[in-house]
């Protein structure tokens, strides 16, 4: 925990003396040329997933701001892995290679198991979203309430549909199962569209999942509870938080999509790292964005803008949070 917190506090340090020595140049000369050419996007997830669906609705007005256009590319292997892995081996720290990811679930594969990469070479600069996650069955499972689960889960190892095996949505359902005695057995669907799936066709007996993608599957699935606060009422079908619901004290296993980029980019390119973080927060005062966001199936309510050190400190929490409960993902 001291490591991390020490090397939060060189992180803040060396980047608000970058970003001071941005600002002390005259406007004329700070990144006038910037950008000369498109920006390259690494996103470890698959194409067409929530992810995506977040990318393509922010960078639909951020690259009007911006005037260039953004590139995704998708590499959606080893739970997220392959595609941090990529950027970190072979994109250039410039400020035209970013990451797109989603900050829980995949820095808790740092904390399960460590990349070939310093984890505080990059970080995450600019929040799109976040939204809790959440339990669901098919809208024709036979579970109906998590009575139903719960009781059933003590007869027999219930199987359990996951995007990913290190996942905020895994360690609120093993928690659960902890806490109740009921037992359950997680099973990685690739993806949020493999897990919502599994659990509409039968092939687990429910899922978890972030629940914005919940929301998006419509009438298909029914929401029973949710791994924190319930911001959404009946989008989520009025579903209860674990806490409420089972008189425990989890924290909230949160889902947040964020853009990220090299420490050296910033180190070496402050002027342009100026430019991306002030459109960023442009694009998200943009009322096109609200439009482009509900427009791509997501929740209004979950569109909330967060700059560099609240993602940092959510980074930081992941990682604790991820050493708490390694246990009961190993067990998995």
């Amino acid at each position: 925990m001291t490591k991390t917190l020490m090397n939060r506090r060189r992180f803040l340090k060396t980047t608000a003396a970058a970003s001071g020595a941005a600002l002390a140049m005259p406007s004329i000369a700070r990144a006038a040329d910037y950008p000369e050419r498109n920006i390259n996007v690494i996103i470890p997830t698959a194409e067409g997933g929530g992810a995506d669906r977040n990318f393509r609705a922010f960078t639909s007005v951020w690259k009007e701001i911006l005037k260039t256009e953004f590139e995704p590319s998708f590499y959606p292997g080893a739970s997220g892995r392959v595609g941090y892995e990529l950027y970190m081996g072979k994109s250039d720290p410039d400020c035209y290679n970013l990451l797109f990811g989603n900050i829980g679930p995949e820095v808790l594969n740092w904390a399960m198991q460590a990349p070939t990469f310093d984890i505080n070479d990059y970080v995450y600069f600019g929040q799109v979203d976040k939204d809790p996650c959440c339990l669901f069955v098919g809208a024709e499972s036979p579970l109906k309430t998590m009575d139903d689960i719960i009781s059933e889960g003590k007869k027999r190892k219930l199987n359990v549909g996951t995007s990913r095996m290190a996942h905020p949505a895994s360690i609120g359902l093993l928690a659960l199962g902890e806490h109740t005695g009921a037992q359950f057995n997680l099973i990685p669907l690739q993806g949020g569209k493999g897990t919502v799936a599994g659990a509409v066709t039968g092939e687990v007996d429910f899922s978890v999942l972030t629940s914005g993608s919940v929301i998006a599957a419509g009438d298909s699935v029914k929401t029973l509870l949710v791994f924190g606060n319930n911001i959404v009422g009946e989008a989520l079908d009025n579903a209860p938080s674990i806490n409420d619901a089972f008189g425990m004290n989890l924290p909230e296993m949160l889902s947040t999509r964020a853009f990220g980029i090299h420490q050296k980019a910033i180190d070496d390119h402050p002027d342009r790292f100026e430019v991306l973080t002030r459109t960023f927060k442009q694009t998200h005062e943009d009322p096109r964005l609200m439009e482009a966001y509900i427009a791509s199936s997501g929740q209004p309510e979950y569109l909330v803008y967060a700059g560099l050190e609240e993602c940092e400190a959510e980074k930081a929490a992941i990682l604790e949070l991820g050493a708490r409960y390694k246990a009961l993902l190993s067990g998995a």
